[in-house]
């Protein structure tokens, strides 16, 4: 006789990273995530036998799809265009995710204003942060009113449905998903299961519709996104606005685009009267002096696929204290730790009763390794107190052995130093074509960009 087999147990399953275990535990044991191990349904013993069903549209050739319908359709905001590929797809869903206080609504509000004046249909800006009146206000303030952006303060999800069969948008804006709730469903507001819901029901309405729907996101402590991890894998474009509040540079970088490229940057300037674009943002993070201050160095990083020229300031003062300090301002503190290191091992330079101080300037934080060879420039020249002539940027990576490495797109990066009027650069061997605008001082070694250096501070 044979026995009955055993019941299948439930198991449990963390609504962040997936990883599943055979009892709840409060801490997720993979990504250490607290209150996101929830219960799932036990497996069935055998697949179930499914009959076919009736498909919505017949399977059609791929080169017979049309594409029209697909195109994407300018936003307004020339930056923000550029980050999503050309603008917003019909029934596209973009999460933007950034701090408190760093310019979403502001941004949000920009780009309902201008969709509107295009004649794209009229802008449904769905509000459950913030009351009607609020939004309103800071429209005033930022100039941008318009009569065919519409405002719904709510925060139920049947009821942003009824306003867009109500209004019939030609874009939806949602601020924040972490704040609509389904009554369908339980856990708290902006809970994990309140946000999977939430988030897959507007999914499916911008699909079904073709309506274009952007989201906002908060972020957690760390930075990251903050609810589930399947809600960035949902969305077809998650953008990260980022910005310091001491500030006035914003960045809204590309972190996913299935429309697009997905590292492309773009910057604007958050002002009293509202947020402006900067197509043009290196003069924000450039101190230009037609003589060379000790102490400074100026480079050009990659955001994206965006040169910027950035400065690098150095500051190096003589200490009593046993352990001398090390104080960095927007760069890696262990970048700048190594590469004080390397000074001193390989290029000679005293560093251990010396205080040192290294900032990037205008609110740009940088951790390419390109701006290596710069940083060591500048902690240099505040040493000897010489400084670099003021048309020389320096581009490389330094490596431990005193080697400058190369970096990518070294060619990109020099027309941009030349169309800001820069004529030498100081780079690392086999960088590629050069422009020839720009006199290249190939240096294989720290060792060799230090002479440069210190062949002015002789003259």
């Amino acid at each position: 006789m044979v026995k009955n087999a055993k019941p299948a147990k439930a198991s449990y399953r963390c609504a962040e990273c997936g990883f599943e275990v055979a009892k709840w535990v409060g801490r997720c044991p993979e990504c250490q995530a607290w209150g996101t191990v929830e219960e799932r349904a036990p497996a069935r013993a055998g697949l179930a036998r499914i009959a076919a069903g009736a498909p919505s549209a017949p399977a059609r050739r791929i080169s017979e799809v049309d594409v029209e319908a697909t195109k994407a359709r300018s936003t307004g905001v020339d930056e923000l265009d550029r980050v999503l590929g050309g603008g917003i797809v019909p029934g596209a869903v973009v999460l933007l995710a950034g701090e408190p206080g760093v310019g979403k609504s502001t941004l949000l509000l920009e780009v309902a204003h201008r969709w509107a004046e295009q004649d794209s249909g009229p802008v449904l800006y769905v509000t459950g942060e913030e009351s009607a009146g609020q939004v309103r206000l800071r429209a005033e303030r930022t100039g941008n009113l318009h009569p065919e952006i519409f405002l719904a303060a709510e925060s139920e999800l049947s009821a942003v449905m009824s306003h867009v069969e109500d209004v019939k948008p030609g874009l939806m804006i949602v601020d924040s998903v972490q704040t609509v709730q389904s009554t369908e469903d339980t856990g708290v507001v902006g809970g994990v299961t309140q946000v999977r819901a939430v988030a897959s029901a507007l999914i499916a309405l911008a699909k079904e519709n073709a309506l274009p729907v952007v989201l906002v996101g908060h972020v957690t402590k760390d930075g990251s996104i903050a609810g589930p991890r399947v809600l960035e894998h949902l969305v077809d474009v998650v953008l990260q606005f980022e910005g310091d509040r001491h500030s006035t540079l914003r960045l809204v970088r590309g972190v996913k685009n299935r429309y697009g490229p997905a590292d492309e940057v773009g910057c604007f300037e958050l002002r009293d009267d509202g947020i402006v674009g900067v197509p043009d943002p290196s003069g924000l993070f450039l101190n230009r002096k037609d003589v060379g201050v000790p102490g400074t160095a100026v480079t050009v990083v990659m955001e994206g696929k965006r040169p910027l020229l950035a400065e690098v300031q150095a500051l190096v003062a003589k200490t009593g204290l046993p352990a001398p300090r090390r104080a960095v301002s927007d760069l890696d503190s262990a970048r700048l730790a190594m590469i004080l290191a390397v000074l001193e091992r390989r290029g000679r330079v005293r560093l251990t009763d010396q205080d040192v101080f290294a900032a990037a300037v205008g609110g740009m934080r940088i951790t390419e390794p390109a701006a290596d060879l710069a940083i060591a420039l500048a902690v240099a020249s505040a040493t000897v107190d010489a400084a670099l002539p003021a048309d020389v940027i320096a581009v490389g990576e330094v490596g431990l052995a005193g080697e400058i490495r190369r970096v990518t797109g070294v060619g990109r990066r020099l027309t941009e130093a030349a169309r800001l009027g820069f004529t030498r650069a100081l780079v690392p061997p086999d960088s590629g074509p050069l422009p020839p605008e720009v006199r290249a001082l190939v240096v294989p070694d720290l060792g060799a960009a230090l002479q440069v250096l210190y062949d002015v501070a002789k003259k």
